[in-house]
């Protein structure tokens, strides 16, 4: 079952905006995060959950979507994202956000695993400036943004491929805007 999670978690460029999701939908995936591990347990994020309409058309802006697409505008117009969920290191708890780059994954990870799992989807986005998504979201000086969170209902179609020898990693949309996602062999990533 977690196999086929991980396979369904896909990064979503695209999404239903029919489909809004709930602060308490959001809730629940920050509360999963609750529970990943952290290292030396401080759990020095702390987390924005934007889910109105108003509020995602303000951050929407802040984010850069596919830098491996620099062709195309993703997501397309008329599918954004209907929550995200900003990821903050709060600097009065901790010896600095360097130390806790790892956790940023764990945490976000498990964001996306609970999406999955609810039948939504997302896209962790790094393509931001915390200056301005802080300023947007009104945060205080102490929280910077170190994760961007796109979650909604997903609205396109996304296929993992097998790496062949000689191919780009790169993933690509076809002529249907098909999202193909080049995943290398499990032999070619096993050193011994």
């Amino acid at each position: 079952m977690l196999k086929d999670l991980l396979k369904q978690n896909r990064s979503y460029r695209g999404y239903d905006e029919s489909v809004r999701l709930t602060r308490e939908q959001l809730l629940d995936m920050v509360d999963c995060a609750r529970y990943a591990p952290f290292s030396q347990n401080f759990q020095s994020f702390k987390y924005v959950l934007v889910h109105t309409k108003e509020d995602c058309d303000k951050l929407q802006p802040c984010t850069g979507w596919a830098r491996g697409l620099p062709h195309m505008t993703l997501p397309h117009p008329g599918h954004c994202p209907t929550g995200f969920i900003v990821m903050c290191y709060d600097n009065t708890i901790g010896p600095g956000v360097e130390r806790f780059w790892k956790d940023v994954g764990i945490c976000a990870q498990t964001i996306l695993l609970r999406a999955t799992e609810m039948g939504l989807g997302g896209c962790m986005i790094g393509n931001f400036n915390p200056e301005k998504v802080r300023e947007t979201l009104e945060l205080e000086e102490r929280f910077r943004p170190v994760l961007v969170i796109a979650l909604g209902k997903p609205d396109e179609t996304v296929v993992l491929t097998e790496l062949k020898p000689g191919e780009s990693f790169n993933y690509y949309r076809d002529e249907n805007d098909v999202h193909y996602v080049p995943k290398r062999p499990l032999d070619e990533i096993i050193i011994k």
